[in-house]
């Protein structure tokens, strides 16, 4: 089965789907059969990251039922014959809107895809669907800059992530349902309360729950000028949140990574000895180690 990885971010504009595709494409030269999704609802683009302007088939054909088998709608990219790619999906109303049950529909189909590692690029924000779609990975990596409403916007992202984490194992729980659910909550403080006076053992769950929750950051545009509090924002994140952060990698400001987009591919293949170049397959390398050692291979880089 594959593994999954989610990859969001807390506001847009931090070159989320580009650490996504250059990842991806990374893990394909690395000896994996990847497949990148775009769950960007409504703003896909991954495609043209890739030069895939009119793709085939897109994620409308799988919520419409043009197509029965997600798997089916990944198409193949003419830069690695390893990666795949299920172009997103917004060019219709209902589509960038779509059901609760078109969305669990969605994401029981992921267990169904042939690959050792499926990406997904999920769409910035706290949305149910973009909070639902990044919880349902067995990994979760999260995009931010320097920028302080960037890191800001992270931790609301996280913070929300966790609740509705905690939420959802709860709800699956008859005993937990009629407590938890039907009320708001800004804080994971809050859900913890309702869980302990709803439950005896509740309180102790949600906390192994959350505690279980790491997610890895990745930071990108760094400069020598425009760098992140890294230690802090773990500091805060334990204390106010109950899980860890894993910097999993830094990708530097670099003049490549924009020129790579405008070239429609990846930067590590249009310049692979540009320090974003350089920096992402290391991010991609660290991100090997979180998989469990049965999935690893030891291929080389090749082009």
């Amino acid at each position: 089965m594959a593994h999954i990885i989610s990859i969001a971010s807390g506001k847009g504009g931090v070159g989320k789907s580009v650490v996504a595709a250059n990842l991806a494409l990374v893990l394909a030269r690395k000896g994996k059969q990847v497949v990148l999704a775009d769950l960007d609802i409504g703003g896909a683009d991954a495609h043209v990251l890739f030069g895939l302007l009119h793709p085939t088939h897109t994620l409308t054909d799988f919520l419409s039922h043009r197509v029965e088998r997600l798997d089916h709608v990944a198409q193949p990219l003419p830069i690695h014959s390893s990666l795949r790619l299920i172009p997103g999906t917004g060019d219709t109303l209902a589509t960038a809107n779509m059901s609760y049950s078109q969305k669990k529909r969605l994401i029981r189909s992921f267990q169904d895809i042939h690959a050792d590692v499926i990406i997904v690029d999920i769409g910035a924000g706290t949305s149910y669907h973009a909070l639902d779609f990044f919880l349902m990975a067995d990994h979760h990596v999260v995009v931010a800059t320097p920028d302080p409403t960037s890191v800001l916007d992270l931790y609301r992202f996280i913070k929300l992530a966790a609740i509705r984490r905690v939420l959802s194992m709860f709800l699956m729980r008859e005993v937990m349902a009629e407590g938890l659910a039907n009320r708001d909550y800004s804080s994971v403080e809050e859900v913890l309360e309702v869980a302990g006076k709803t439950d005896e053992s509740g309180r102790t769950l949600a906390a192994s729950t959350l505690g279980a929750f790491q997610p890895a950051l990745v930071l990108n545009r760094v400069s020598g000028r425009a760098r992140v509090n890294v230690p802090q924002l773990r500091k805060l994140l334990k204390e106010y949140v109950g899980g860890d952060l894993l910097l999993l990698g830094q990708i530097p400001d670099d003049p490549a990574m924009e020129q790579a987009v405008r070239a429609y591919v990846p930067v590590v293949h249009h310049a692979p000895s540009s320090p974003s170049a350089t920096a992402l397959t290391k991010t991609a390398e660290a991100l090997i180690q979180l998989l469990p050692s049965s999935s690893i291979q030891t291929a080389s880089l090749t082009a």
